[in-house]
């Protein structure tokens, strides 16, 4: 297995699709915690640079920020 894709990527969130700044093979899901794998992440924040592991860890976000 090729070390430099191992760990967790850094990337850049826009409001329409993202950047990958470090190589990695996940990203950390912000509401729950779990790995998400690049190839299939599809729900982030680029007002709070956050990933998230689905619609609903979205929503969840977006309520405790409007509080």
């Amino acid at each position: 297995m090729n070390n430099v894709f191992a760990g967790e990527a850094v990337i850049h969130y826009g409001p329409a699709d993202f950047t990958i700044m470090e190589t990695g093979r996940y990203v950390t899901c912000a509401v729950t915690g779990e790995k998400i794998p690049v190839d299939q992440l599809k729900y982030w924040s680029h007002e709070r640079q956050e990933p998230y592991k689905d619609a609903a860890a979205s929503l969840q976000a977006f309520q405790k920020a409007s509080v």
